[in-house]
């Protein structure tokens, strides 16, 4: 005999459909999520020039979407960058990994990243390298990328609060260097906190302009300088925005546009 359900077990057996339909809507998102990485992967990166497979393998694993506002989250994996907290931005896919190629990872390196910004690079980076420092001047998008990157198991990620102009002096010298803000110039301290033979990836370049996307080795001590690319990122802060408001040649054509404009 079949006996009449109670209220309870109405209640009960409603909660566990409930349930079962989070998760199964969690599946669907995890699988759309994953089919848009490697629409990216296939559409964004492998038909332009990204080759290396180590990177093209990371950037169809680690989950963009989560490092970015839940309103644009079904936009991560979109070819352009994407606005995050503090006025700063995450650059398009296609960007970082381009950087990311750039640097040339084996797997042992010791990595130093100026703009946690999200963090994703770093999760990036953490894939493929053995240890990455990351320095990021605006403590709460600091503070955030380190609990996210935590929580995500990115174990070998340091981040710390800081002017990532002066590098981290304490960890050098690295292996490889990777800075995703523009500075007017190559901050000699990134420079100099390489090892012999190292990699820095840099945007160099007025920042209220299209900036060139420079590779820096480190041969014999001096700068090996190659041009890789027009960019256009967010202007590095701190001591490089200090630099540049002193810079003289700057100074002087600000001094000459005005000029201009009172002659006319």
């Amino acid at each position: 005999m079949i006996g009449v359900i109670g209220r309870r077990e109405r209640l009960f057996l409603w909660g566990v459909a409930v349930a079962g339909l989070g998760v199964g809507l969690i599946a669907q998102d995890d699988a759309w999520f994953a089919r848009k990485r490697r629409e990216m992967v296939e559409v964004q990166l492998k038909s332009r020039d990204i080759t290396d497979k180590k990177v093209l393998e990371v950037m169809g694993a680690v989950p963009r979407h989560l490092f970015v506002e839940s309103a644009v989250r079904t936009e991560a994996y979109e070819d352009y960058p994407l606005p995050i907290s503090e006025g700063q931005t995450i650059s398009q896919p296609y960007i970082v990994a381009l950087m990311t190629q750039c640097l040339e990872l084996k797997g042992q390196e010791k990595v130093l990243e100026v703009g946690t910004g999200s963090g994703y690079q770093a999760a990036v980076l953490a894939r493929l390298a053995a240890k990455v420092f990351s320095i990021e001047i605006h403590k709460p998008l600091a503070d955030k990328a380190a609990d996210l990157l935590r929580s995500l198991g990115f174990a070998n990620v340091e981040v710390r609060s800081g002017d990532g102009y002066f590098g981290w002096p304490e960890q050098a010298p690295f292996d490889a260097a990777i800075v995703t803000c523009a500075a007017g110039k190559i901050p000699e301290p990134l420079f100099e906190q390489l090892k012999e033979g190292g990699r820095l990836i840099i945007p160099v370049g007025e920042t209220n302009e299209v900036q060139t996307l420079t590779l820096i080795r480190k041969i014999n001590g001096k700068k090996k300088v190659e041009s890789v690319t027009a960019v256009r990122f967010v202007p590095m802060t701190g001591e490089n925005l200090k630099k540049k408001r002193n810079n003289p040649a700057l100074l002087a054509r600000r001094a000459k546009k005005r000029a201009c404009a009172f002659s006319g």
